[in-house]
């Protein structure tokens, strides 16, 4: 009886901390405003608009997250070996200027945007970020294809890179 009650225990356990993998982004998360580079106040629908047709890689970071950082060579070498992609990163940071100065400071090369209310936004609850950085691969028309990597050299983004 015992074995019984552990078991069902566990698998409890294991289904309830598993996270739900969408496909398709709500549209409380397409409609949420981020600030681009110039200033500009941009949806994510908008972001996506703009490179429908491509596969995007989308990065969720920040400049004092410490694994985003040394996590930048592997990322530099994955935009060399997949360069047909585009690169978005949404930055968690607390300050425009930070933000700024970080990108130009390591060279971070993609399209890049501030996110006002940082993992706590739309996006943030609708993946559910419990981690930083966070990858995620929107194909051509939109869809979600890899909800979840946490690494820039997992290989689950290049096998899902075309």
């Amino acid at each position: 009886m015992k074995r019984i009650i552990y078991i069902i225990f566990a698998g409890l356990c294991f289904t309830s901390c598993s996270k739900d993998i969408q496909t398709q982004l709500s549209e409380d998360v397409l409609n949420e405003e981020y600030i681009n580079l110039e200033g500009d106040s941009v949806s994510f629908q908008e972001m996506l608009s703009e490179h429908k047709g491509k596969q995007i890689v989308i990065d969720v970071w920040a400049s004092w997250c410490r694994d985003c950082i040394l996590g930048l060579p592997e990322l530099k070498a994955l935009q060399a070996e997949k360069s047909n992609a585009v690169y978005l990163f949404l930055s968690a940071d607390r300050n425009i200027e930070t933000w700024k100065r970080t990108i130009e400071k390591y060279n971070i090369e993609g399209v890049h945007y501030f996110m006002p209310n940082g993992t706590k936004g739309q996006l943030g609850e609708f993946i559910d970020i419990d981690w930083i950085p966070r990858y995620l691969i929107v194909d051509s028309e939109g869809h979600i294809e890899l909800f979840e990597a946490i690494e820039a050299d997992d290989p689950l983004i290049r096998k899902t890179l075309n």
